[in-house]
């Protein structure tokens, strides 16, 4: 009786580890390298023939002191270890009215006037002032964007009609035509943006 069980109980074990464990992550791997390789590796990205990041991660573009550096769009803010720290993926769990988050987003609404040089009663996008859940997120809104734009291209020694052309270039719809926002990647624009300002003139 406990052989009658025991024997299959162990081959259904087995032919599922074989299936699942082994057949399924090799095929689903060969169809990723076959049909989406650059997405399989993580959609990174090269320059000069070395890795600079990943057009899915975001990345902090500020100078040795934590200063945000003004020739290039920021990103939003990161609640992910000190700031798009890959191994501490994470939001930072503030429910929307704790009084710590209306804090750091009044703090961040006032920090982001002041660096764009904006009017003190401008309306902020959200996405400036608030992390994503990953804190990992590379894209900011268009309208954000928009804003940052005058300060790049005077900071960058472009004009602003390059600047806004780059952003557009970079700008992703909305998936399937419905789902989510229209964003713009920072990572991949502010790589744009040193190739422009490299070009004679």
């Amino acid at each position: 009786m406990l052989r009658a069980q025991l024997v299959p109980a162990v081959m259904l074990t087995v032919l599922a580890s074989v299936l699942l464990g082994i057949a399924y992550p090799i095929t689903i791997y060969g169809i990723g390298q076959l049909a989406f390789r650059r997405q399989a590796d993580g959609s990174l990205i090269s320059r000069d023939n070395r890795g600079v990041g990943s057009s899915l991660l975001g990345q902090s573009f500020r100078d040795s002191a934590g200063n945000p550096l003004p020739q290039y769009f920021q990103p939003r803010p990161s609640a992910a270890g000190s700031g798009y720290d890959g191994t501490a993926s994470g939001a930072s769990n503030l429910g929307p009215s704790d009084p710590k988050l209306l804090t750091a987003v009044s703090q961040r609404a006032a920090a982001y006037r002041a660096f764009n040089r904006l009017p003190a009663n401008a309306a902020v996008p959200v996405d400036a002032v608030t992390a994503s859940s990953s804190g990992l997120a590379p894209d900011i809104s268009v309208a954000n964007a928009d804003l940052q734009a005058p300060r790049v291209a005077a900071a960058g020694h472009l004009s602003q009609e390059t600047v806004t052309a780059l952003a557009r270039d970079h700008t992703t719809g909305r998936a399937l035509g419905f789902l989510g926002e229209t964003r713009v990647d920072v990572v991949e624009l502010n790589l744009a943006l040193d190739e422009a300002r490299r070009r004679p003139r």
